[in-house]
């Protein structure tokens, strides 16, 4: 792994405002993008999808994934893209065939639920996941504009070790985690195998991202808060730190490459997660921005995180006065982000989870306006 300093310059994109804001460094204005943003919400997306014939055809062609990746770009003025993909595509690459049925969620046609099954579990080959690579090149030469520089910066990801097991176990999605609790009760010494090899596999995955053009990337830990006080620290947080460990600091341009953390439900557990090697904490609608800001934010040229998130999705369903109002407490919540000229804490708007599908699109487009023109406002007022 390279070792050098990785550069802060951001002049090769046109709207750099989204890793600015996660290195903790002051902006106009607080950027947002959306969780899920390239989703069922969108008709372009509900056609893209129908021409693909299903989800997985979507997510493994580079020029569909990098049409519904832009999609959202196009309509609203989001300050940054997300590569179009699912969590489950490293399980996917370990043999356990994933399949998405019309109206249903994720399904793996061999769930891991055994001794035996654990112990064939291996890093799969990345080439087995090079759709995914290809569609992040492929995106990344999209968003450059004419002028070689990018339009907004992208980000890829993956799910985390713990969410991937829960997956991995219960073989779709579950209501009480039954069967994944069972085993990291009865039998810890399998789970603790299982999430170091998904560990070191999503470590392997997200570098690979990097490698092929990923400008920040994310792990959503989307079941941490499913677990109990202690196990959460044992059996997710300590092996997103091993997955942390092994990410590469910058990419093949040497710029610095940003990393967030997302755990749903975990804001009881902020104090345990200030310590990772991230750059962003992203936060659920259960937790209070000022308080997690005082906690975790850190102060002017001192550590800290950059914290992301977090109105709840549902506010999407009230008329844009009712969003505009809760845009303005979300920010207001957080205050007025650092306008010097070092580092301090700073805010990306985002939602506290993934977009629901039953959204308005002309809703997302008030909560955008929103965000921006209420964040140049405070930060005027101050």
């Amino acid at each position: 792994m390279n070792t050098q300093t990785p550069t802060l310059d951001f002049s090769h994109l046109h709207n750099p405002t989204f890793l600015r804001a996660c290195m903790r460094q002051a902006t106009d204005y607080t950027p947002v993008w959306l969780m899920r943003q390239a989703g069922r919400y969108l008709p372009e997306y509900c056609a893209t999808r129908a021409r693909a014939g299903s989800f997985m055809g979507l997510a493994t062609n580079r020029d569909f994934a990098t049409e519904v990746t832009l999609q959202p770009l196009e309509r609203y003025p989001l300050d940054a893209a997300i590569l179009f993909s699912d969590i489950l595509t490293v399980p996917d690459a370990m043999g356990l065939e994933l399949s998405f049925a019309q109206g249903e969620g994720p399904r793996f046609a061999h769930p891991v639920r055994d001794e035996a099954a654990v112990a064939k579990l291996e890093v799969p080959d990345m080439d087995k996941l090079r759709y995914v690579f290809d569609a992040v090149s492929s995106i990344r030469s999209a968003l450059t504009q004419a002028d070689g520089r990018g339009k907004v910066p992208l980000i890829g990801f993956s799910g985390s070790p713990w969410t991937l097991a829960c997956y991995m176990v219960e073989g779709k999605g579950s209501d009480d985690y039954r069967m994944v609790k069972t085993m990291l009760y009865s039998r810890p010494d399998l789970m603790h195998r299982m999430l170091t090899v998904n560990a070191d596999a999503v470590a392997a995955y997200l570098n690979a991202q990097i490698d092929a053009g990923a400008q920040a990337v994310m792990i959503f830990d989307s079941w941490g808060g499913v677990l109990a006080d202690g196990a959460f620290q044992t059996f997710s947080l300590a092996y997103t730190k091993r997955v942390l460990r092994q990410l590469k600091r910058h990419g093949t341009d040497g710029r610095v490459v940003p990393r967030i953390v997302f755990t749903k439900g975990g804001g009881l557990w902020l104090k345990d997660m200030a310590p990772l090697d991230c750059d962003v904490l992203g936060l659920d609608w259960t937790v209070n921005l000022g308080a997690a800001r005082a906690l975790v934010g850190g102060s002017e040229n001192t550590s800290g995180k950059a914290l992301q998130g977090n109105i709840d999705p549902n506010v999407l369903f009230a008329p844009p006065a009712q969003i505009d109002a809760e845009v303005a407490r979300v920010l207001h919540s957080f205050g007025t982000p650092y306008q010097g000229s070092g580092s301090g804490p700073t805010h990306i708007f985002n939602l506290g989870h993934g977009i629901s599908q039953y959204t308005p699109p002309e809703h997302v487009a008030a909560l955008v306006q929103s965000v921006h023109q209420h964040s140049r406002a405070l930060r005027k007022a101050n």
